[in-house]
């Protein structure tokens, strides 16, 4: 070393190789090992060392980021595309599709679920049941359907009788009576084919009762008995209406009695009296004598005879044959009154009134020895209806007698008619959507039964077949007519492409597409047009 040079100190390896080798070496032994060096270069080593020891982690990092920075410079730069080896990159074609024939719907899709219709607890009126309401017989099985004129169960030997209606049973129905019961009752009847007189009328009367005779007849049930003593009172009014007919006759007797003329032999005798004493009278003034006496016996004979043809005073037998009518249309009210207690009736709880039958019958809630009480069975529509929910906006676009489908078990489509829309309480409220659906079968209605379907309602369809595009395909012209641009070349040439414009019509849109009809230029299933570049 010469004498002007400025000494240095010396480490075996470079200080980062010392660190990685000597890993267990402590700091302060870096710092001792320049111990016989210059203070000053002790110190910048030592300060160095701390640096990459305390910061190893840090370096280690920043180093694998700068050598990944540089080997993708150099990736970048070395590697090239075959198309920028060639020196020719091409530009981007015009995205086409092509023009679709064949028929266009759109659609309202929900979600409904498969029972039957209309289910609902029946629950029989028992308070005008005599005794206990006991089951004694005809209760359905699960499955049972119910008609008019069917018997929906026995209480205490008495029928319940099915009819179609839809007001309950709340009161007897007997003669004399009326209201909207009694019309729906007369209504009832018609539609089984038994005669209630004025289906019109809300009265029950005769021929309404005679009409409920003939319900229990065709039921296999006797009438309802009115007991004894109704039958006792009849009797009783005939045997009134006979005695007040008696006391007619016999006042008619006394008036007449009392109203007629003379009889013979008075009319007789009154005839002579006056001729004699007409004859006395001439006697007397043939001989000058008595003339005076003999005039007044002859008045007084004249007067007799024709007083007993005179018209005599009946108003006390008249009066008595009218108070003996009046006592006969009495009788006759009374025999009427006692009649019609005995007709036939129809208690509340021998009637069940079901709508929309036939009937199905889904649970049955009581067997025969129970006691009626509560709901003795459910009973739904013995068809199987389609229940679903859709929103206001497309309820709206539905209509009763719509027709959709829905896929059963097998994956077949099969058909469903919208029967009813019933709105919600509210616009945020979901409508409810009822579809009857086509005859399904005993196997195909057990597999559906309980389950949730998705069920396609068409809304708008095309009639038959049309040419239709994508709604981006549509351009709007100066005239603000509806265009499409029809690619004659290879739609890969980009701008260079030859294209052509057709105007069309637009029709129905759904699913993305629309309904079009040229009107200016040609426009053929499988052509291309240009929905965006």
């Amino acid at each position: 070393m010469r004498d002007d040079e400025t000494p240095t100190t010396k480490f075996p390896l470079d200080v980062e190789e010392n660190i990685d080798v000597e890993e267990n070496l402590d700091i302060e032994d870096v710092i001792d090992a320049g111990t016989d060096e210059t203070e000053g270069d002790t110190s910048k080593v030592s300060g160095w060392g701390r640096v990459l020891r305390g910061n190893r982690t840090l370096w280690i990092v920043a180093a694998c980021a700068v050598v990944s920075l540089v080997a993708g410079l150099l990736i970048g730069h070395f590697l090239i595309s075959p198309a920028e080896a060639d020196g020719d990159t091409p530009e981007p074609g015009l995205v086409t599709v092509p023009v679709e024939f064949g028929s266009l719907s759109n659609d309202v899709t929900l979600r409904a679920d498969v029972g039957y219709a209309d289910a609902v607890e029946v629950t029989i009126d028992t308070t005008g049941t005599e005794g206990r309401a006991v089951v004694t017989g005809q209760v359905p099985a699960v499955g049972a359907t119910f008609t008019p004129l069917s018997i929906a169960l026995e209480v205490a030997g008495r029928p319940v009788i099915v009819l179609p209606g839809e007001l309950p049973a709340y009161r007897t129905l007997r003669v004399g009576v009326s209201g909207p019961d009694v019309l729906q009752l007369k209504q009832a009847l018609a539609s089984i084919g038994i005669n209630p007189g004025d289906a019109a009328s809300d009265l029950f009367d005769g021929a309404t009762a005679d009409a409920v005779g003939q319900l229990y007849a065709q039921a296999g049930y006797p009438a309802p008995s009115t007991g004894e003593e109704a039958t006792a009172s009849v009797r009783s009014a005939e045997d009134a209406v006979r005695s007040a007919n008696d006391s007619v006759s016999q006042a008619q007797a006394a008036l007449d009695a009392a109203g007629s003329g003379p009889s013979k032999v008075d009319s007789w005798q009154a005839d002579v009296k006056v001729a004699q004493a007409e004859q006395a009278l001439a006697d007397a003034k043939a001989t000058g004598e008595g003339v005076q006496q003999a005039e007044w016996d002859l008045q007084t004979a004249r007067l007799e005879r024709d007083q007993l043809w005179a018209a005599k005073n009946t108003g006390a037998e008249r009066a008595m044959l009218d108070s003996a009518y009046a006592q006969v249309d009495a009788a006759n009210e009374a025999l009427e009154t006692a009649r019609e207690s005995v007709l036939p009736f129809l208690p509340s709880s021998e009637v069940l009134y079901l709508t929309e039958l036939p009937r199905r019958v889904d649970a049955v809630n009581v067997k025969r020895g129970d006691t009626v009480s509560g709901s003795s069975m459910t009973v739904s529509g013995a068809t199987v209806r389609l229940t679903g929910a859709a929103a206001e906006a497309d309820a709206r676009l539905l209509t009763a007698g719509a027709e959709g489908v829905f896929e059963l078990p097998d994956g077949t489509e099969h058909r469903a008619v919208i029967s009813a829309l019933n709105a919600g309480k509210d616009s945020k409220a979901r409508w409810e959507v009822l579809l009857d659906p086509d005859p399904l079968t005993a196997e195909q209605i057990q597999q559906l039964q309980g389950s949730n379907v998705r069920v396609k309602i068409a809304v708008g369809a095309t009639d038959g077949d049309v040419l239709s595009v994508p709604l981006a395909a549509l351009t709007a012209g100066p005239g603000g007519e509806s265009r499409v641009e029809v690619v004659e070349s290879d739609p890969r040439e980009g701008e260079d492409a030859e294209t052509r414009i057709v105007v069309v019509k637009t029709g129905l849109a759904a699913r993305g597409a629309v309904e079009v009809t040229p009107i200016e230029g040609e426009l053929e299933e499988g052509e291309l047009v240009v929905v965006g570049r």
